[in-house]
C-alpha cells in the first residue's frame, strides 16, 4: 500500500497544494489524476476514514468530506472532486 502512495506524495511538505484525501477513494483519485496530468507539486494528506474523526478537514474547509484541496498559490480552498477538477483545469491549463 505505501509503495503505491509514495509517487503521489511528494517528499516536500512545502508543496503549494495540499490534497486531503482517503485511501482508495475514487473521488480523491480523480483529483490525483488531474494533479499528475498537469505535473503539479502537491502534498497528499491522508485523513481518518471515520467521517466524524476528520477534524483536520473541518478546520481547513468547514466540512468533513474529502477530497479537499488547499492551493497556496491562489489562496483557494475547496471541496467536491468535480469543482476541484474544474478549478485545476481553469487555473493550471485546462481547456477553456
Amino acid at each position: 500500500m505505501s509503495a503505491r502512495t509514495a509517487p503521489e506524495n511528494p517528499a516536500s511538505h512545502d508543496a503549494p497544494i495540499t490534497l486531503y484525501r482517503l485511501q482508495a477513494c475514487p473521488y480523491c483519485e480523480r483529483v490525483v489524476r488531474r494533479l499528475q496530468e498537469y505535473g503539479l507539486d502537491y502534498h497528499s494528506r491522508f485523513v481518518e476514514p471515520m467521517h466524524s474523526d476528520r477534524n483536520v478537514v473541518k478546520r481547513v474547509s468547514g466540512i468533513r468530506t474529502v477530497p479537499v484541496i488547499v492551493d497556496r498559490n491562489t489562496g483557494a480552498t475547496m471541496a467536491e472532486s468535480a469543482n476541484i477538477v474544474d478549478y485545476l483545469d481553469a487555473t493550471y491549463g485546462g481547456e477553456a
